[in-house]
């Protein structure tokens, strides 16, 4: 075969034809290179998850939350620049992605889990990206994300482990860079994973009414018990908690028009969001490798053998 279920940028919503564009979509004098890490060693092995050939995977963005880094103000954004631009040529501005927490326990309701802090600064996003686009880097005062991303099609997915590498690499350096200026290293209080997969027409199904050839938990009625002609458009959500109240898996399908060619696809968004067990990197690439497995292990389940023929399952 991702998060914060995001769609991507450009994406036109068929139900309302208004944009939906990602909460994740988003040469140096100075370089830095990161200093090797043990985390990467400790990735977790992909024996034992299914494993496609030819995966939708469209978009994919490992994502760290914290409290929001005390002094860290816009003029650090262009510093931390200088940093990577020798990788990431091109930036650009964007409105923030909302502080979000997985709550657990009596009483707690899902509205409450969105926090809006309240402060003075200005509060920007900064995208930084290689000049193919495929590769972004995210940085706003509570927040770090990587991001990969198809802008042609014809691209390769990269597969996780790489992704999981770069994220130690460039999370080190941006800790560097904190440190450089005099400002505390944050202390990771939520990690995200999102998968945005694009499942075509044509390919293993060829409409509305075919829908139970794409998602197992669907059943269609017999001929002679159906009433319901085959539906146009269909959007779900549907929510797991990961157990031992590590964090919540979103899945969610919704009808888009895909920016790079106008083509009618259904958007398949698997988000895996929760808290570590604590602040150290350890604990924080483990959280991730968790995330990972129930994103993979859901895509599976809520998919049938039918689409898994068609992405070459291994």
């Amino acid at each position: 075969m991702c998060g914060t279920g995001r769609a991507g940028a450009g994406r036109r919503s068929l139900a309302s034809g208004q944009t939906l564009t990602s909460d994740f979509f988003f040469n140096s004098p100075i370089r830095v290179a990161p200093k090797p890490s043990p985390i990467a060693s400790h990735a977790m092995s992909d024996s034992g998850l299914p494993d496609f050939a030819q995966p939708p995977v469209d978009e994919v963005a490992l994502s760290l939350q914290f409290p929001p880094i005390a002094g860290f103000t816009v003029p650090h954004f262009g510093l931390y620049w200088q940093w990577v631009r020798g990788d990431y040529p091109r930036s650009e501005i964007k409105p923030p992605i909302t502080n979000i927490t997985e709550e657990f326990g009596p009483g707690v309701a899902f509205a409450r889990q969105m926090r809006i802090a309240l402060t003075d600064l200005p509060e920007v996003r900064c995208w930084y990206f290689d000049d193919s686009g495929n590769r972004l880097v995210q940085v706003q005062r509570d927040r770090f994300v990587i991001n990969w991303r198809k802008v042609t099609g014809a691209e390769t997915y990269p597969r996780y482990p790489d992704l999981r590498d770069r994220l130690e690499r460039e999370w080190t350096r941006f800790c560097e860079f904190l440190r450089n200026e005099g400002l505390e290293r944050p202390k990771v209080n939520q990690c995200e994973v999102l998968y945005v997969n694009n499942i075509e027409y044509g390919k293993g199904w060829s409409g509305y009414g075919d829908l139970d050839q794409v998602i197992a938990a669907l059943a269609t009625p017999k001929a002679q018990n159906k009433f319901l002609p085959a539906p146009e458009r269909m959007s779900m959500n549907v929510i797991y908690p990961l157990g031992e109240s590590a964090g919540r898996l979103y899945v969610t399908f919704n009808p888009v028009v895909r920016a790079r060619d106008g083509k009618e696809v259904l958007q398949m968004t698997l988000t895996a969001r929760g808290a570590p067990k604590s602040a150290s990197d350890d604990e924080v690439f483990a959280w991730l490798d968790l995330g990972r497995k129930w994103v993979v292990r859901g895509f599976a389940d809520f998919t049938t053998d039918t689409m898994h023929k068609v992405w070459g399952k291994q």
